[in-house]
């Protein structure tokens, strides 16, 4: 990893560690947020995954119309981290534990393999 990769690297940790903090304390069954990128073709590779716990909180949390006041916050912090993401809402997706139990028996690594292989066709 170059040099300049490490540093959009820690960027990218401290802006979604806020994103987490933030959406755990605000949305029922919200537990983590992780990240995908090739640093090849930043920003443009990069994918962000937010996690819930079930299909059913997830379901909530897009009844309730949440998803536009996450994504504005996931841009206006990776935007404070000097990150500007022009297609966010095609770069953010939503899954939950229950779904990759079920489709991967709990492994998360062929989940997001897959994920990202899925979108580039």
């Amino acid at each position: 990893m170059r040099k300049s990769d490490k540093k959009i690297d820690n960027q990218l940790r401290l802006a979604l560690t806020d994103v987490c903090q933030h959406a755990i304390e605000l949305y029922a069954g919200f537990e983590w947020i992780t990240h995908t990128v090739d640093y090849g073709a930043f920003p443009k590779s990069l994918r962000i995954v937010c996690v819930f716990d079930t299909e059913q909180q997830l379901r909530q949390f897009n009844h309730q119309g949440h998803k536009t006041a996450l994504l504005a916050h996931i841009k206006r912090c990776l935007a404070d981290g000097g990150i500007e993401i022009n297609n966010l809402d095609k770069q953010v997706s939503f899954d939950s534990e229950t779904a990759c139990q079920q489709q991967h028996n709990g492994n998360w690594a062929l989940r997001l393999k897959a994920a990202n292989i899925n979108k580039l066709h």
